[in-house]
C-alpha cells in the first residue's frame, strides 16, 4: 500500500487558504507578510525527491497546471511524475502525465496500488475529503506565524485519529516544521 502524504502551508488558526495567491482578501501572506527564510523551505525539495506520484484537487490543478511545467529548474520531479487530479468536470488534462479520477474511491484504490509516496499539495476541499475517508498516512506542515481568521481549513473536525509528531524544526521568521504520522 502506499503512503498518502498531504503537504500544507498552514496559518496558526488552521487556515490553508490562498497562500500563494488565490480569492483570499489576503492572499498571497506565504510571501507578504512573513520574512522568506530558504531553510525553511527544505522541504518542499525534499518532497519532490521521495514523492512518486502527486494528487491534487481541480482548483490546484488550474492553478498548477499553467505554470509548473514552465518551472522546469525548480519543478522538473513533479513534471516528470504521475499526476492525478480528482475531478467530475476535468476531461482531457494537458499536463504532462496528469490522469483523472473521479471520487475518493478511486483515489483509495490507487492508494492500494503498488508504488511509493503520493503527495497532495495544497487542495484544501480534498485534503479534508481525504482526512474524512481515513486515507492520509502523513501531513508535512509549514505552520506560519499568521491568523487569518476565515477561509478554507484543512481539517473538519470529522477526522479519525490521532496524530504523532515525528519531525519539527522552528525558523528565524517564525515558521514551524511539523510533520505528523496518522495513527490508527
Amino acid at each position: 500500500m502506499r503512503t498518502l502524504i498531504v503537504t500544507e502551508f498552514i496559518t496558526l488558526d488552521g487556515i490553508v487558504d490562498s497562500p500563494g495567491g488565490g480569492s483570499h482578501p489576503r492572499a498571497g501572506w506565504t510571501f507578504k507578510e512573513v520574512d522568506f527564510v530558504e531553510e525553511a523551505y527544505a522541504i518542499k525539495g525534499r518532497e519532490q525527491l521521495e514523492a512518486e506520484a502527486m494528487l491534487i484537487g481541480r482548483v490546484s490543478y488550474d492553478e498548477f497546471a499553467p505554470v509548473w511545467p514552465t518551472m522546469e529548474e525548480e519543478f522538473a520531479e513533479y513534471n516528470a511524475m504521475p499526476k492525478y487530479v480528482v475531478s467530475t468536470t476535468l476531461s482531457d488534462p494537458e499536463w504532462n502525465n496528469t490522469s483523472v479520477l473521479r471520487s475518493i474511491d478511486e483515489v483509495a484504490q490507487l492508494k492500494q496500488g503498488d508504488g511509493g509516496p503520493i503527495i497532495v499539495h495544497g487542495s484544501a476541499t480534498l485534503a479534508q475529503a481525504l482526512g474524512e475517508a481515513g486515507l492520509v498516512d502523513r501531513y508535512h506542515l509549514l505552520v506560519f506565524p499568521v491568523a487569518l481568521g476565515e477561509g478554507k481549513r484543512l481539517f473538519s473536525g470529522r477526522e479519525a485519529g490521532r496524530l504523532a509528531l515525528v519531525e519539527h524544526e522552528a525558523y528565524s521568521n517564525g515558521v514551524v516544521k511539523t510533520v505528523y504520522d496518522v495513527v490508527r
